[in-house]
């Protein structure tokens, strides 16, 4: 498949697992905006240092600057045949500004309820010695570990019910604008890993 594809979906719905699979599939770069800004800030390329000055102020970086993150890194030799975009577009704006510098050729939308996603978040537990993620319901931690683990301080439901808050006004619309230009392909998130792994690829292997 030419082109690049975009994966998008709530929080917490599986985007890091599946987007693995995706470029083992594929042979296309995982690219996000997080760690591209973060690399052009750490080598002070001209587009580091614009995008600093919005950081440190605590400032949403402004799409222009991505987009010119966006349109270097496409020029690179490994994203010939296009790039898996994790994480961006966020809006229909920003997907209008990408559409300008790349060709996309499949938008993958993984789709979970938000009852799901806030059982799902909510009830994870981290430990803080190894790092490893337990979740008290669908992944519990071996009890001899289990009275160590934490709860991070974003995994509470206000918290989660406000990021949700902001995908659905801000995010959730490029399900249809995408749909419009027959890119979408719509995932069932609430399955298995495997599951949802196998539906992307037998969609991305048509």
């Amino acid at each position: 498949m030419n082109g690049s594809i975009v994966l998008f979906g709530p929080p917490g719905a599986g985007k890091g697992t599946q987007a693995k699979r995706i470029v083992d599939l594929t042979s296309k770069p995982q690219v996000s905006t997080g760690d591209m800004l973060r690399q052009a800030v750490s080598i002070g390329s001209e587009l580091g240092l614009a995008a600093k000055v919005f950081m440190e102020a605590g400032e949403l970086v402004p799409d222009e600057v991505i987009v010119g993150l966006i349109a270097e890194r496409l020029k690179e030799n490994d994203a010939s045949g296009g790039v898996l975009f994790d994480g961006y577009p966020r809006t229909i704006a920003q997907a209008e500004e990408l559409a300008s510098i790349a060709e996309v050729s499949a938008v993958i939308s993984i789709e979970v309820p938000d009852q799901s996603i806030i059982e799902r978040i909510v009830g994870r537990r981290m430990d803080p010695e190894t790092g490893a993620i337990y979740h008290t319901k669908f992944n519990p931690a071996p009890e001899s570990i289990s009275g160590r683990l934490i709860q991070r301080k974003d995994d509470n439901e206000s918290t989660v019910k406000t990021r949700l808050s902001a995908y659905h006004e801000q995010t959730s619309p490029l399900a249809g604008w995408y749909e419009n230009q027959g890119l979408l392909i719509r995932i069932n998130g609430n399955q298995s890993i495997e599951d949802v792994g196998d539906e992307i690829i037998s969609h991305l292997s048509n």
